[in-house]
């Protein structure tokens, strides 16, 4: 997968270099480049924003710098993630869909936005997703799209060591994952449930999956859709 950022704080991806995601792209697993979206501007101040039309508080980033830099960048098989508040809500499911594709394009924007011309441009030709990680706000898409990379790469097959722990994750199931215990047997007064050590694979399984419904109906009832 070739994976392609546009960001004016292009440092914030350094942690891409780090961990699991580091080693799979030292192995070829996933190709990750980030662009400064300032090195594309014209003016000597490298403006990237301006007021908005029809008032209101803030700057909107303009399409000059977005178009020059993502007509270098989106292919025939590209998509656009734009990080966005005002967008669909990610999920495990969609990191499954983007995980299936050849080359993703994450561009993060600032201040109020991106105009949207750019977003009806590219939609034209290419997939476009505004996607927002919540119902929050953040200063900018970068925070969202490392979020959502990570999501969406360790879904490749290669990435993870053992594939069979992306399994028994939260939300692969449309449940939150059981608890987990390792050694001490005992901690703080505190033990590790019987059943796990009892060495029956049944009872253990039923155990995990009875804490899972538990756990997603004590923390998250609107996964159970009941």
């Amino acid at each position: 997968m070739k994976i392609d950022i546009v960001s004016i704080f292009p440092s914030y991806f350094d942690p891409l270099e780090l961990s699991l995601l580091g080693k799979a792209a030292q192995n070829k697993i996933v190709d990750v480049e980030v662009h400064d979206l300032r090195s594309v501007t014209t003016d000597v101040h490298k403006s990237v924003d301006d007021t908005p039309y029809g008032g209101g508080a803030g700057m909107v980033m303009t399409p000059e710098p977005w178009g020059a830099m993502l007509d270098s960048l989106m292919g025939d098989d590209s998509w656009l993630i734009v990080p966005s508040p005002a967008g669909v809500r990610f999920s495990q499911s969609l990191a499954h869909e983007f995980s299936a594709a050849a080359h993703l394009v994450f561009a993060c924007g600032r201040y109020e936005g991106i105009d949207q011309r750019v977003m009806d441009h590219y939609g034209e030709r290419h997939r476009v997703l505004e996607v927002s990680l919540g119902d929050y706000v953040l200063n900018g898409g970068e925070v969202a799209a490392l979020a959502m990379i990570e999501a969406t790469v360790r879904l490749i097959p290669g990435f993870m060591g053992n594939p069979e722990s992306l399994v028994e994750e939260s939300h692969e199931s449309g449940l939150l994952e059981y608890p987990s215990y390792t050694k001490p047997r005992s901690w703080r007064g505190l033990e590790v449930p019987e059943v796990l050590l009892s060495g029956n694979h049944e009872a253990i399984r039923r155990w995990r999956e009875d804490q899972s419904r538990e756990r997603t109906s004590r923390v998250r009832p609107d996964l159970l859709g009941d």
